[in-house]
């Protein structure tokens, strides 16, 4: 059973996950030396980028990554990385180490070595990954109707990362696999609205991608959630 933190408003939440997250990176930083989170893009997470990236902790140990990304250049609109670089990428967090999910090759397959092998900069595991959560039950770039979702979802995969056509979405994008997001020590899924719950709360039974997180037993996640 996953645990569920519910908050009256979303500036609640938003306060209460940052301060979550800030001591994961603490910890790790006093126990190994160094700290490395994942997170997510969309608008659901920007506030509490802002309040994350205020928060006392010495972000020059800090490793930060994307759990998935669309393959647009980093300035366009729809870039995860420019939602980050202008949110959380700021004040004490602009000491942070960030390794990109984007290269210059034409498609996210071309590009997966090169990405791979920035990876092996961060500190594994992960101290925390963020994952938000879309109305169609997809999470990072496991989309319903990718046509590799069972390689992405497999728990066995030897490999960090995917390259992902979400078919019901634009932009091909690249992601983080099931088995790379198990190499945490905390997971986070931050929804908010009545319909993003429904929609979790039904997931096992709808076979969403989300579920594959919602019932592994390895890294139990937990759901931060308002209004």
């Amino acid at each position: 059973m996953n645990e569920w933190h519910n908050y009256g408003s979303r500036a609640e939440l938003d306060g209460a996950l940052a301060e979550h997250i800030a001591q994961r990176l603490r910890e790790d930083i006093n126990s190994r030396g160094s700290a490395s989170l994942a997170v997510s893009g969309g608008n659901t997470p920007k506030n509490m980028f802002g309040l994350l990236s205020r928060c006392e902790l010495d972000w020059s140990r800090v490793w930060l990554t994307l759990v998935d990304e669309r393959w647009v250049p980093p300035a366009d609109q729809d870039s995860n990385e420019r939602l980050v670089r202008e949110n959380l990428l700021q004040q004490a967090a602009s000491r942070a180490h960030f390794v990109s999910l984007k290269s210059e090759h034409d498609n996210a397959t071309q590009g997966l070595a090169e990405v791979t092998a920035r990876l092996a900069d961060l500190p594994l595991p992960f101290s925390a990954v963020i994952l938000g959560m879309g109305g169609d039950g997809h999470t990072a770039s496991w989309f319903p109707l990718a046509t590799n979702l069972a390689q992405l979802l497999d728990r066995d995969n030897p490999d960090l990362l995917g390259a992902s056509d979400p078919v019901t979405a634009p932009h091909q994008r690249i992601t983080l696999t099931l088995a790379a997001v198990l190499q945490s020590r905390d997971i986070a899924i931050h929804i908010t609205g009545e319909d993003k719950r429904t929609v979790l709360e039904q997931a096992g039974d709808r076979d969403y991608p989300i579920a594959a997180i919602l019932q592994q037993q390895h890294i139990p996640a937990t759901i931060w959630w308002a209004p």
